[in-house]
């Protein structure tokens, strides 16, 4: 029961750390477009990116431990 709830944990916290990352990456996003909206293009490309790898990152934490 204990290695349940120790797996469970360390999938919470992945969560917990992609959402973070994923906040942060958007709100510097939306910041740096707003200083320069004429790099929007770029920006907005790598803020994906860097979302996706969040979540890909979390999602792949998701699948190990839970095994």
């Amino acid at each position: 029961m204990l290695a349940e709830i120790t797996g469970n944990i360390g999938v919470g916290l992945a969560g917990l750390g992609a959402a973070i990352g994923v906040g942060l990456t958007a709100g510097k996003a939306a910041e740096a477009i707003g200083r320069n909206p004429g790099a929007f293009g770029q920006i907005f490309t790598l803020g994906i990116l860097g979302m996706a790898f969040a979540e890909g990152l979390a999602i792949m934490v998701y699948f190990v431990v839970s095994k």
